[in-house]
């Protein structure tokens, strides 16, 4: 409700969405910047994702080597990178969260 019944001042609307689209969008340009680790095996294993999601790096211990397990190998290596992209969520939903919210509810497309 507008107070004293006034009709809602359009230009005034359109730059707030137009400050929340460029903060969305600065937030998003940061999120494919910043770089967050995941790990598995007790850190035998390290995936390394930005905060968009893109996986950039892979460092395995050579003590998870094991010729006649590669199995296993490879199970750290999914755990690693699940759990990168975990904490890649988290830093999404951190970063935003507040700007979905001040758009109303969920922004489609994101993940909260």
């Amino acid at each position: 409700m507008i107070p004293g019944g006034g009709q809602p001042n359009m230009q005034q609307l359109l730059q707030q969405a137009q400050k929340m689209q460029q903060d969305l969008a600065t937030a998003q340009e940061e999120l494919a910047r910043t770089e967050v680790d995941g790990q598995a095996g007790g850190g035998l294993v390290r995936a390394t994702v930005t905060g968009s999601g893109e996986l950039r790096g892979l460092r395995i211990d050579p003590k998870a080597v094991d010729p006649e397990d590669t199995e296993t190998l490879a199970d750290l290596i999914v755990a690693a990178v699940h759990a990168a992209n975990e904490n890649a969520q988290q830093l999404q939903q951190q970063k935003l969260g507040p700007l979905a919210q001040g758009l109303g509810g969920g922004i489609p497309g994101l993940p909260f």
